[in-house]
């Protein structure tokens, strides 16, 4: 159970381009800032929206097509949704949110209700089959959702921000039981999200989408060793540079860094915030690159604090809480922000 999909869709002034080819037991994780195409690309892939151009073919069946005039509508794909709001029907207790779809399929109802029992089951929430929508926590309505979109046994899942509702100690809960539940599906996942956790935890894969294109696609330690635009880079917290490299040299801008890598031509540099030490002056001893700057913002982040400086080039720092205080790091402070050649990471164009 496959999905490949070559697509180009407008609508009003946006248009999104792009490819997708999915494994059976895969996960592919759809990642971009607001406004890149998330949503339009979902909603092709279910069938809500027609594309213009392209394919996409789930199994070995083509269910749009406009070079051939194909078009299977949403209803009759196989495929399985769960929306960001989850969209369950107010008047329908859980069991017959799940019920629904098989019911929709020809399935009698009694056969259909035995089925949405052993999937509420499954899903560990069977002791609110009776209860409506408004009577579950966000945690349970995503559970029930999944299990609506599991019960009709598709060929292909689609998760549009599945844990985006939910608050922080829910969604690590809920995160690790749909992980869970995913494993056992067998079809094609597709999971759309702009939460780095949940496609760096999930997902077999990532596909970068800025501006309706694919700016990168790649396994995970792909993409955070060798992010391709600045969005990726920030998405995966490490600093990343465009420069010209002349053996282990990379010109920056006006700057030169230092790296322990030979390489020639266009490049792309990255360092991690944790590789970058700040200083009071200018460091002295073992060879490495430092530059002068100003802090411009600090945020705390689990335990550790990233310290932007601004400089000859700008620069990211993850320090300890007793490092800021130390140096007495706020807004404004005067820094040298260091780095050993050994922790610049270069790769090609």
């Amino acid at each position: 159970m496959t999905l490949d999909a070559s697509l180009t869709v407008t609508v009003g002034g946006f248009t999104l381009q792009a490819g997708l080819h999915v494994d059976d037991h895969e996960m592919i994780a759809v990642v971009g800032p607001n406004g890149a195409g998330k949503t339009t690309l979902l909603r092709a892939l279910a069938g809500l929206t027609p594309i213009d151009e392209g394919h996409v073919r789930i199994d070995a069946t083509v269910v749009d097509d406009p070079a051939s005039d194909t078009f299977v509508p949403s209803h009759a794909r196989s495929v399985g949704v769960v929306f960001q709001d989850y969209l369950l029907f107010a008047h329908l207790t859980a069991l017959d949110n799940v019920a629904f779809g098989l019911r929709e399929r020809g399935l009698r109802k009694a056969e259909a209700r035995r089925r949405a029992a052993e999937l509420l089951a499954r899903v560990g929430i069977d002791g609110q089959r009776a209860l409506r929508p408004n009577e579950l926590s966000g945690g349970q309505a995503q559970r029930v959702a999944l299990a609506r979109a599991l019960a009709i046994e598709p060929s292909l899942l689609l998760l549009d921000e599945p844990l985006a509702a939910l608050d922080v100690q829910t969604r690590v809960e809920t995160r690790r039981h749909l992980r869970e539940m995913l494993a056992e599906f067998a079809g094609a996942r597709v999971l759309v999200t702009h939460d780095p956790v949940d496609a760096f935890t999930l997902a077999d894969r990532l596909v970068i989408l800025e501006h309706g294109v694919v700016t990168q696609a790649g396994t995970v330690d792909e993409i955070v060793t060798r992010p391709r635009t600045e969005y990726v880079a920030e998405l995966v917290g490490v600093n990343l540079y465009r420069g010209r490299a002349d053996r282990d040299r990379v010109t920056v801008g006006d700057t030169v860094v230092t790296t322990s890598s030979v390489q020639f031509g266009d490049v792309f540099i990255s360092i991690p915030p944790n590789a970058v030490v700040l200083h009071e002056r200018e460091p002295e001893g073992s060879a490495r690159n430092s530059w002068p700057g100003t802090v411009t913002a600090i945020e705390r982040l689990a335990g550790r604090d990233r310290v932007r400086v601004e400089g000859p080039i700008s620069i990211v720092a993850e320090v300890t809480p007793a490092a800021v205080e130390a140096l007495a790091l706020r807004r404004g402070t005067r820094v040298w922000a260091a780095v050993k050649a050994t922790e610049v990471n270069v790769f090609p164009l």
